[in-house]
């Protein structure tokens, strides 16, 4: 008698020796757990009676060594279910525990081996959009990654695949637990969920209790580190929050290195006249082309010419806090995210429709977000100032920052 913790979807294989099919799925019981496979009729048999959950008595099936490449399992052996194998459901089997894992504090991933199977539980701190990615064998599949941080203060970067990673819901901040996730190297420290992989958003389990409580009084507040590089001053890294009038009176960008901080701020004005460029269109440079008055459109730096070119973003805004106002550069990521429009149909709208055009910026004005921003001295027409270039634009969480400064009012006081 076993409770099924893990079932896999069918697969099929097609080779010289002919074609095939085969489920797999995982259970547990007081002792431990084990993979079970089922091939050709028996999935036909077994695969809509067996739902992941539930307990079962199995009994016939026969006992092999484990093959370690497809099984993840602390177990050295592995089952196959038969003609004769019998599966009958268990309505008694409240007993059964649910699941066996062994997690592993984020803080411990540096020091254990590449490509280590490993279970990881933490708080979804936040989620990726869902992009999708063409594979080796010329199959697109959709990717998901998530950003975890547990009680050791650290975040690491977990990509779901597939099915799972469209159905994600990280709405809440939900605690997830990752059994038979694989360590990588890439980009520092990240995980991966596996085919053979069990995914569980806010189980119940112990575990997932003592973490959403230490996040929801606490670990919300945390500047944590991440363990995964990051592109940009986004998720896990540290967010380094600051007022405008703290930017201003801490001299920050006056060092021979860029700072870097995190602000919520409101849109007051955006210089819409000469937000656009007529870029290069290859696609690795974006310098400005010239106009040649002849139809083409000539770039310096590639040292050709076109017959047309793109359109780019150079948005300057003033953003402002309840204590100041500061002017920022927004490139082609952050002003089309501000705007909530591509630069090339904002370029159409203004070479057409100058009312639409117009109504997107009346639109963005007085909207809040969270920025994040890079501040460094600049030489401009022999005059030192301060430029600040935003690197990311975020929709604000009320519920947690909120939180953040709830902790920062229980910090101050004590």
């Amino acid at each position: 008698i076993a409770r099924v913790t893990n079932k896999s979807n069918v697969r099929t294989w097609s080779n010289s020796r002919g074609d095939g099919k085969l489920f797999s799925f995982e259970i547990v019981d007081e002792s431990g757990e084990i993979k079970i496979t089922a091939f050709n009729n028996e999935v036909d048999t077994f695969f809509s009676l067996v739902e992941q959950g539930k307990v079962y008595y199995i009994s016939k099936a026969t006992l092999k060594v484990a093959n370690k490449k497809y099984n993840s399992l602390k177990n050295d052996y592995e089952m196959t279910l038969h003609a004769n194998t019998s599966i009958v459901p268990c309505d008694d089997g409240q007993e059964v525990p649910t699941v066996q894992c062994d997690f592993v504090p984020i803080a411990q991933l540096e020091n254990r081996d590449k490509d280590a199977v490993i279970d990881v539980i933490g708080v979804c701190k936040s989620a990726e959009d869902v992009s999708r990615i063409t594979t080796k064998t010329s199959r697109e599949v959709s990717k998901r990654a998530l950003h975890l941080i547990d009680r050791t203060g650290k975040v690491v970067s977990v990509t779901l695949w597939g099915e799972e990673a469209e159905k994600f819901d990280g709405t809440g901040q939900p605690v997830v637990a990752i059994k038979g996730a694989r360590l990588s190297d890439f980009g520092g420290r990240s995980l991966s969920v596996l085919f053979s992989s069990t995914l569980m958003v806010n189980p119940d389990i112990p575990e997932a209790f003592r973490l959403r409580a230490w996040y929801d009084q606490e670990g919300f507040a945390l500047d944590s580190q991440s363990l995964t590089e990051t592109r940009s001053v986004g998720s896990g890294a540290k967010m380094n929050w600051k007022t405008l009038s703290d930017v201003k009176n801490e001299h920050m960008g006056h060092g021979e290195k860029a700072d870097y901080f995190t602000c919520l701020a409101t849109v007051l004005y955006m210089r819409k006249e000469n937000c656009l460029y007529q870029a290069c269109p290859s696609a690795n440079c974006n310098k400005k082309v010239v106009d040649q008055q002849n139809g083409l459109y000539r770039c310096e730096k590639c040292n050709r010419e076109f017959p047309n070119f793109k359109y780019r973003f150079l948005l300057y805004a003033n953003l402002a806090d309840f204590g100041d106002n500061q002017w920022v550069t927004c490139f082609q990521e952050t002003a089309e995210v501000l705007l909530g429009h591509s630069a090339e149909t904002l370029g159409h709208l203004r070479d057409t429709d100058e009312t639409a055009f117009n109504e997107v910026f009346q639109k963005a004005n007085f909207t809040t977000h969270i920025f994040k921003n890079r501040v460094k001295l600049e030489t401009y027409n022999d005059e030192i100032r301060v430029k600040a270039t935003v690197m990311e634009v975020q929709p604000v969480d009320h519920r947690e920052y909120s939180r953040r400064l709830l902790s920062n009012i229980r910090r101050l006081a004590s």
